[in-house]
């Protein structure tokens, strides 16, 4: 390769990185904090969202039932007799998916609340739904992520690649799996097959950890929004990064005493970043939206500058 040819390839690789940059003044608002959203709980998490923007969480610790917060911010008990659910996803067929923790179930409910198992004696933590109906979900305890097909059929698709695999979100054209680690500094993704089996692991992502445990990040709940960037709930904070794994930045927890464990954009055009920060869910306005994974794939939109 001759030199000014070589030359322009650099300026070109150089000139899409820039492009890709994703800094957090891309995704926050000036003026805009975290603001309460829901309160009088005891562990908030499973932050789930629908069409509408309506906002779905459990208290894994004191509650007994899937809560509904909708849009103008009322809580009510959208399923009842639900307690210990860790992870939740509405599905394109209209049903609500559950990880039931304490019963070592994976369920889904019908909007009228019928209950239905997938599967049992499974140690579940997080799920997401693709929108041709499979299932994925992280089996912190055993180093598994398992998937459940549209015929119910359970598989192990990945073990003893991720330390403790804890959230779980999908790239925006629902091509790529990604798994944060609560034991490691890693988010790890998977390309996902035809046929629904995952391939070419790779710990993708770098969180950043805390100086007195520089090795351990204790990643927990994923999201991911329309320009294809991922957020991630840390020890730390929320973390986010651009669809190429760059950290984009670190937006400090709401409340600094209390774990930050799960994260959903959600409200008016599901513009909004919902945390769930120990019993309290936080908000703030975003100038960015959720990717939703009951709608067609998308590619990533272009983000602004």
């Amino acid at each position: 390769m001759t030199r000014p040819i070589l030359l322009t390839v650099l300026l070109s690789t150089l000139g899409l990185l820039h492009a890709q940059d994703m800094p957090l003044s891309q995704v926050l608002i000036d003026g805009e904090d975290w603001e309460v959203a829901v309160e009088g709980f005891e562990f908030t998490d499973g932050l789930s969202t629908d069409a509408e923007g309506n906002l779905y969480f459990s208290d894994v610790k004191g509650g007994d039932a899937v809560f509904k917060a909708d849009l103008e911010g009322k809580v009510t008990k959208f399923i009842k007799d639900a307690p210990g659910i860790s992870g939740l996803q509405w599905g394109a067929d209209g049903n609500l998916y559950a990880c039931v923790a304490r019963q070592q179930r994976v369920v889904r409910f019908s909007k009228d609340g019928k209950e239905t198992e997938l599967v049992n004696e499974v140690r579940p933590n997080d799920l997401v739904v693709t929108h041709d109906g499979n299932l994925y979900f992280t089996m912190t305890p055993t180093k598994e992520i398992r998937r459940i097909d549209p015929e119910g059929k359970m598989t192990v698709v990945s073990e003893g690649v991720v330390t403790k695999p804890n959230g779980i979100t999908l790239s925006r054209d629902q091509g790529t799996l990604a798994v944060s680690d609560h034991g490691g500094k890693f988010v790890w993704t998977f390309r996902i097959e035809e046929d629904g089996t995952l391939s070419h692991p790779g710990n993708y992502m770098t969180m950043r950890t805390p100086a007195a445990d520089p090795e351990i990040a204790k990643g927990d709940g994923m999201a991911t929004d329309k320009h294809g960037r991922y957020y991630v709930t840390t020890a730390e904070g929320l973390q986010m990064f651009d669809p190429t794994g760059r950290m984009g930045g670190v937006i400090a927890k709401p409340d600094p005493e209390n774990h930050l464990v799960s994260v959903c954009f959600a409200g008016p055009g599901h513009t909004y970043l919902y945390v769930a920060n120990g019993g309290k869910i936080y908000r703030r306005k975003t100038k960015t939206a959720g990717a939703l994974f009951f709608e067609e794939p998308q590619k990533n939109e272009a983000a602004p500058k």
